[in-house]
């Protein structure tokens, strides 16, 4: 089994934002030389997060940014952090800090209307990726 890593920076505008990241993390698979096997799109920040989906339409983007407005919002009395920013700690939880993706003939096997997006919730800042692929 063949094991690569590398890594590469994203930056955002906004404080939250979704970043459509599938052509940076197709571009290292196909470089790779793996053909058959599995990508990991790793986020090692706190307040930012790696998602998959609808790719095709922004306003899908924009209404899952909504909903996790109201499910976790910005200014919620009682919270305790001290730098402002436990909405983006909790939103970051909730999306997940990373994603596995089945490499299949040297490429991404995401389905049709399938993106990978990079979650910014404490934004804009410049941010770090890690892709790893396994496989032969």
């Amino acid at each position: 089994m063949k094991i690569i890593q590398k890594d590469f920076r994203v930056s955002s505008r906004e404080r939250n934002q979704m970043i459509d990241i599938t052509s940076q993390v197709g571009s290292i698979v196909s470089k790779s030389g793996i053909t058959n096997g599995d990508a990991i799109v790793y986020c090692p920040h706190t307040t930012a997060a790696i998602t998959i989906n609808e790719n095709a339409d922004p306003s899908v983007p924009h209404d899952i940014l909504l909903t996790l407005a109201d499910l976790v919002p910005p200014h919620r009395p009682g919270y305790r952090h001290s730098e402002g920013n436990s909405d983006a700690h909790a939103k970051s939880s909730v999306v997940g800090c990373s994603r596995q993706i089945l490499v299949d003939n040297g490429a991404l096997n995401l389905g049709t209307w399938q993106g990978i997006f990079f979650c910014e919730f404490d934004g804009p800042r410049s941010r770090r990726v890690l892709v790893q692929i396994r496989g032969e």
